[in-house]
């Protein structure tokens, strides 16, 4: 197969619209309801409750900021410490220190690159006073939950559940965002699910979710006038981001037939390649979002990575993610680096990480790129993708 670059450029995870999403903005903008009130809200609010399986969603303006009101309900303090998953994008850790906390970070496990049960025992012995856990779910693939949340149970933390790259998700038959006492999920642009922006709240907990709404719209006290007794935030969804979010949430489960059917394909064509796709366990079925390969290091070629660049050494028959990277980039197809730990991050230098036996998500990251996974890329698209990938080994 003779490569050249695609005319339009095949995108790591973009939106794919349908249609619908349009009908319920119009809706928006023809009956007024642009602000944070309106049909298309407590619309959204009520399928999500009904697809997770909790009592209560409430629409925000971004997973962060749920994240945010989620470790501020938890009743984080300044100083306190809360440990985190730390291979993970960082918008699941710096609510901790919006509120003064201080991130103390869990390294994954092999077997689905997230929160390391293991490592999670060994950080609260080292502190048994913590009483919060963040725990995200790294590209769609859940974490082991169960095991987390019963460790959890046992030292009487609460367990926040960042479901943001997870939603439709299940594990052991159960939805992901339905784990903890407080839960989130993203409609970023790249998710699996989108409304160009936005997020939610999710919870069983029906004083959390009352006062998660409150705080979202700037605290305002049932009074005739403006009245504040305490801080709040403009954190509440628009209507009309709720609109794209109606259109879109019926394709859910589209979008993760989809996504499997991408993840399926890649791993296929590498199986006689010294690589390994990003993993799951029996007891759990991914929503595939992002589809990831790890390098076998016998079939690493020398890479250095600073703070803001890397460097390579080329060997026959070896590769590295920068190269690979550096190739689809060639053809006009986007991929990416994993996320780079948490404790690797200059700003997070000087906090603590806890690991078993060795640190598995700096690895991850140094051998690991996440692929071209776009819905609307086609099979032969994907198969030149494919053959732009093993042109690299």
């Amino acid at each position: 197969m003779k490569l050249v670059p695609f005319k339009e450029k095949i995108y790591l995870s973009s939106p794919t619209m349908h249609g619908d999403e349009f009908t319920y903005m119009e809706e928006a903008y023809k009956t007024n309801w642009m602000s944070t009130v309106g049909a298309n809200i407590d619309a959204i609010e009520l399928s999500v409750e009904e697809k997770i399986g909790c009592k209560h969603a409430v629409g925000l303006s971004c997973g962060t900021s749920a994240i945010h009101l989620a470790v501020k309900l938890a009743g984080v303090k300044a100083g306190e410490r809360v440990f985190c998953s730390d291979l993970t994008f960082a918008a699941s850790v710096n609510p901790v220190v919006y509120e003064g906390g201080i991130p103390i970070f869990i390294d994954s496990e092999r077997e689905t690159w997230n929160m390391d049960p293991q490592a999670l025992k060994k950080a609260f012995k080292l502190y048994s006073d913590v009483k919060v856990v963040i725990v995200a779910n790294l590209y769609g693939t859940p974490a082991k939950l169960d095991e987390i949340r019963e460790i959890c149970d046992c030292h009487n933390a609460i367990l926040i559940e960042d479901a943001a790259e997870s939603f439709g998700a299940t594990y052991k038959g159960k939805q992901t965002g339905s784990f903890g006492q407080y839960n989130i999920i993203s409609f970023n642009g790249n998710k699996i699910i989108t409304g160009s922006s936005g997020g939610m709240f999710l919870t069983d907990d029906e004083e959390a979710a009352v006062k998660v709404k409150k705080w979202s719209t700037q605290s305002r006290e049932n009074a005739p006038w403006y009245q504040h007794e305490e801080l709040g935030y403009n954190y509440r969804m628009s209507n009309v981001i709720a609109g794209v979010v109606r259109g879109q949430l019926t394709y859910l489960e589209e979008h993760i037939e989809k996504k499997k059917a991408i993840y399926m394909k890649y791993k296929e064509a590498f199986k006689d390649l010294p690589v390994t796709m990003n993993p799951y366990t029996n007891d759990c079925e991914p929503n595939f979002w992002l589809s990831c390969m790890l390098i076998d290091e016998s079939a690493m070629c020398k890479q250095i990575r600073t703070e803001n660049n890397v460097t390579y050494e080329s060997n026959n028959g070896k590769t590295c993610p920068s190269i690979i990277l550096e190739t689809l980039d060639k053809y006009n197809a986007e991929g990416r680096p994993i996320w780079k730990p948490m404790h690797m991050q200059p700003i997070y230098a000087g906090n603590e990480f806890v690991s078993v036996n060795e640190d598995v998500g700096a690895d991850i990251f140094e051998r690991g790129l996440c692929l071209p996974s776009d819905i609307k890329m086609t099979e032969e698209e994907q198969d030149k993708i494919i053959e732009m990938i093993k042109s690299c080994f």
